[in-house]
């Protein structure tokens, strides 16, 4: 069964073929906030076009269609490469160990959930954030949710 974010992708690869659908997330049980991009950007046409090609959603759902901002949402293994060198917020679905570098006087490596900082690597498999201090490799089956933040 696809994602629901699949399914976006599918009715706007026919009707809006250069949108990208940066992410798709259901909040409060019954609004669909969908972020998109463009490579001429977002406007408020492009906007109310995605609206009425994703009508047969608007059954179910409450529709939000929104450019993705500042804090861009970023969920693809490209959107990481894209944008290596800037902060990112990144919140990972269990906890992760951070490692100090050997110079570091802390002792010993930090767990938690969420990290922000430089974007300094990402592969196929796995993002590396260097946060506090410290250099975090974050596979990307265990994010959970990861946006850019103003600098």
């Amino acid at each position: 069964m696809p994602t629901l974010q699949t399914e976006i992708e599918g009715l706007l690869a026919e009707r809006e073929s250069e949108v990208e659908v940066l992410l798709a997330e259901v909040i409060g049980g019954g609004t669909l906030r969908v972020f998109i991009d463009h490579p001429d950007g977002v406007t408020l046409a492009l906007c109310e076009r995605v609206t009425v090609a994703l009508a047969e959603l608007r059954e179910r759902y409450t529709l939000e269609v929104s450019s993705p901002g500042i804090e861009r949402p970023l969920t693809k293994p490209d959107h990481f490469r894209r944008f290596v060198g800037r902060r990112a917020r990144v919140r990972t679905r269990e906890d992760l160990m951070a490692h100090p570098p050997a110079s570091s006087r802390r002792s010993g490596p930090a767990s938690r959930r969420s990290y922000t900082g430089e974007l300094v690597g990402a592969s196929e498999t796995e993002i590396t954030l260097a946060a506090d201090g410290a250099l975090v490799t974050i596979p990307y089956a265990q994010i959970r949710r990861s946006n850019l933040v103003e600098e």
